[in-house]
């Protein structure tokens, strides 16, 4: 039964700065303040920012309890629980995701796996799944491609372009970005209108082929 709504899923472990990390804050979509403690995590965060479909990430949110090989209990604090909207396609599961580097996980594989299947356990009894993401799952092409975009949201658009784009879109559905182009070129530079398109992408009033090489053939259309 999914009742994660009825859990306490305040933060459970205070983040501080240590000699190995890099500890700060991102504001999460410019409204919430979400700690982290290394730059890996705070990739993470960018990276899942970016989705429309994630409704929030909430930071340290459960304790769960494990038996250790030693035979001692203990409590593990996964780093983030994320949680989406419903969709067309339907309504993912939440996520709980641990943050660790490959070579951390791989090393430490046999002392961690105690805890972390018991949030494998934990996450199941809620309905949610639990995750490890590392930098293969992070620091990717998604990743690459939302900081190409980063620049072009600092953008201020001048007269209705944005509002003519988006209403053509509209009307086509997913297109290339070239055949976008072919419909605005009049009046406005080649260059001057590709940045437009990126600027909402990266504002989020359109959506893309995030995975893929960003250049004219990837695919935009309009968010709903």
């Amino acid at each position: 039964m999914n009742n994660h709504y009825k859990l306490d899923l305040s933060q459970k472990r205070e983040i501080g700065p240590t000699r190995r990390s890099v500890c700060g804050v991102y504001i999460f979509r410019g409204e919430t303040a979400i700690p982290h403690e290394s730059s890996l995590e705070r990739d993470f965060l960018i990276r899942t920012e970016f989705f429309l479909d994630v409704l929030q990430v909430l930071p340290q949110p459960v304790r769960i309890p494990f038996t250790a090989a030693n035979g001692r209990q203990y409590f593990y604090t996964p780093d983030f629980l994320v949680t989406y909207r419903p969709t067309r396609q339907g309504h993912r599961k939440p996520v709980l995701v641990e943050v660790k580097p490959k070579e951390q996980w791989r090393r430490h594989w046999r002392k961690w796996r105690p805890k972390w299947k018991a949030a494998i356990r934990y996450a199941k009894e809620h309905d949610w799944k639990f995750q490890i993401r590392d930098e293969t799952r992070i620091r990717d092409t998604v990743l690459q491609n939302i900081r190409f975009l980063a620049p072009y949201k600092r953008m201020r658009l001048q007269g209705e372009d944005g509002q003519r784009i988006i209403a053509t879109l509209g009307s086509m559905g997913p297109t290339p970005m070239r055949a976008v182009l072919e419909q605005h070129r009049a009046g406005t530079r080649h260059d001057q209108a590709a940045a437009i398109l990126w600027h909402l992408v990266a504002i989020r009033q359109l959506d893309c082929e995030i995975t893929g090489p960003m250049n004219g053939h990837t695919k935009l259309w309009t968010v709903r």
